[in-house]
């Protein structure tokens, strides 16, 4: 603690503050009661962002309904927007995850908006009599509207990172399909040799997978724009003034640029997370096929010689402490661990939001931090995994190649014309000779050369036609 310290006291007993702190005595107290991740809530700037918009919406409507004096609303709106502007991130210092539903980093906004808005009218930190956080910052609110609030906001303000992100990643993907157009390879099911196909639909398929969950980012991303501010503690709007709930929402949407609305049932709203399940519900099915995407690219490019060495990932480091010259998947590999966490954290969010109870989830704290992480994780992963993998993948045509004429799946192709039960008879021949699927269909006289020999060209096996 700073040798220069101010006191301060709440209904529990004083506390020295560091001089220099813009946070008070409840932010003390929370950071000595959660010293849980080591991570403050400033890790997060649209979160601190999103809690200046609403204290100065509220500010502003107060004012206009006159329960909040001119003098010192003008203060706190000049304070937030120096949080707003993120000035003030390093005084965000309440650990991510917290009891009390977000009460600390209320309060945490509460107290430096406030101490701050004290110095802009001349008085020194603690000096609440000019603008108190609890009276006058938090004037017509509550934790349980002013927090949820913040954080939808925050949300909608950052999914759109990763759906930029995600865009990217799978136009990578298919500037490769293309790229890969006229490589002839061997589809698989199951791990066994299936039909053939080309390396470059295996590539859009990866950058349509992606693509996909662009939509549904979005669709959710909407469900956040319904906020609860004006519920105050459960739903009632206990202590607001007539009008300040529409004012309020209406300023929140003119400083955020964002078009909110009132939620219609505001008890359902101050303890309904339904819509934090979905985001994450979200976040893992991005998290899943990714990690199948990295996982396709892993064994695509396994070998180099004893694997399918169809692809060839970038190198980007040596791969092993005591084999010369091996390189691994890395980038792939970090993907897929992203996403095990994702998923993990899905199920932490599903729990945290199945346990609220009665009219208001205690649990948001951790739902928040989790969902930021998400978001977050798979933002940077999208990223790495396009620049410093996708982009530098080459194809082995060759290899790609033989592995469709050294396949007795290519039979399937003669189904039609052969019947199954002839073409399974001759797979299991292929498997006991030497000789090719040609030979044996020759051999029987069951199609002539020039029909195998169309069959069997590379462009029917990439653009296949039916044969009978």
């Amino acid at each position: 603690m700073s040798t220069k310290t101010r006191i301060e006291k709440d209904f529990l007993g004083e506390k020295e503050i560091p001089s220099d702190a813009y946070y008070g005595v409840q932010t003390l107290r929370a950071q000595e009661n959660f010293k849980i991740t080591g991570i403050p809530i400033s890790s997060e700037p649209r979160m601190i962002e999103a809690l200046g918009f609403v204290k100065k919406a509220t500010a502003l409507a107060n004012m206009d309904l006159e329960v909040l004096p001119r003098e010192i609303g003008t203060a706190i709106c000049s304070a937030c927007d120096e949080v707003i502007a993120g000035k003030l991130n390093d005084q965000f210092v309440v650990d991510v995850i917290q009891g009390g539903a977000g009460t600390s980093t209320i309060m945490n906004a509460n107290e430096v908006i406030a101490n701050r808005a004290i110095e802009i009218l001349g008085g020194n930190k603690g000096e609440y009599n000019l603008v108190h956080p609890n009276n006058h910052v938090n004037c017509s609110q509550s934790t349980n509207d002013a927090y949820p609030t913040s954080l939808r906001i925050a949300l909608v303000r950052i999914i759109p990172d990763l759906m930029e992100s995600l865009q990217s990643l799978s136009k990578a993907f298919s500037e490769k399909g293309e790229e890969f157009s006229n490589i002839l390879k061997l589809g698989r099911t199951q791990m066994q040799d299936a039909v053939p196909m080309t390396l470059g639909r295996e590539f859009k398929a990866f950058a349509k997978a992606i693509g996909e969950d662009v939509a549904q980012l979005e669709n959710v991303g909407k469900l956040f724009l319904e906020i609860n501010i004006g519920a105050t503690a459960i739903g009632s709007g206990l202590n607001t003034p007539s009008g300040y709930k529409e004012l309020t929402v209406g300023y929140l949407s003119e400083l955020t640029g964002l078009e909110l609305k009132s939620s219609e049932d505001l008890f359902e709203a101050t303890w309904d997370t339904g819509d934090y399940v979905q985001l994450s519900g979200v976040l893992k099915r991005i998290s899943v096929k990714l990690s199948k995407i990295c996982n396709d690219l892993r064994l695509l490019s396994s070998g180099p010689r004893a694997g399918f060495n169809e692809i060839n990932l970038p190198k980007m480091q040596p791969g092993s402490s005591i084999m010369p010259g091996k390189v691994n998947p890395v980038i792939p590999e970090v993907v897929n661990q992203i996403a095990f966490q994702v998923i993990g954290m899905d199920l932490t969010v599903t729990l945290a939001a199945e346990s609220g109870q009665l009219q208001l989830n205690a649990m948001e704290p951790v739902m928040a931090f989790d969902l930021f992480s998400m978001l977050d994780m798979l933002k940077k992963g999208c990223s790495v995994l396009e620049e410093r993998c996708v982009k530098g993948i080459t194809a082995n045509a060759q290899n790609c190649r033989d592995h469709v004429f050294n396949s007795t799946s290519i039979v399937t192709a003669l189904n039609p014309i052969i019947g199954y039960e002839a073409a399974a008879s001759i797979v299991s021949d292929l498997l006991k000779t030497n000789k090719s699927v040609k030979e044996l269909v020759i051999e029987r006289n069951l199609v002539s050369a020039e029909v195998l020999d169309e069959i069997f060209s590379t462009e029917n096996l990439m653009n296949p036609k039916f044969f009978k």
